[in-house]
């Protein structure tokens, strides 16, 4: 008799616990990185012809942004269209594609697919060499 009492007390402990734990709020997701977008609608950025867009994600409060932006907007030719997309200004557009961290660079081909991205500030010939070995290689295709 007396160890069905301590069987039935350590059932009893077991489900008190049980209810406890599965009571408790989960933890909250981990974040393991931000997204970029895999397609950007070209008709959402200045001259959609355009063989390339070089979007620059950025914020006014973001201080490597200017730096980026500066570095990217040499960029620009007939073939390349390099737009500022600051998130003051252009809410729409980062909420649209899901831009959560800046400064984010974003190289997309003529249909709009991302062919490349930076998160964080790259180097000017980081871009320079990015955008010319797209071209050669879409161009060699």
């Amino acid at each position: 008799m007396e160890r069905l009492l301590i069987v039935a007390v350590v059932v009893a402990l077991a489900g008190v616990v049980a209810f406890i734990a599965n009571r408790r709020d989960p933890d909250a997701p981990v974040r393991t990185g931000y997204a970029v977008p895999d397609q950007l609608r070209r008709a959402d950025f200045d001259r959609p012809e355009s063989p390339w867009l070089v979007a620059v994600f950025t914020s006014a409060t973001c201080s490597s942004c200017a730096k980026v932006w500066e570095a990217a907007r040499h960029l620009d030719s007939d073939e390349v269209v390099v737009q500022e997309i600051e998130v003051g200004q252009r809410r729409d557009l980062h909420e649209r594609y899901q831009i959560d961290a800046v400064p984010m660079v974003v190289i997309t081909d003529a249909r709009g697919t991302t062919k490349e991205s930076f998160l964080g500030p790259p180097s000017t010939s980081e871009l320079w060499a990015t955008i010319a070995a797209l071209r050669d290689a879409a161009e060699n295709a």
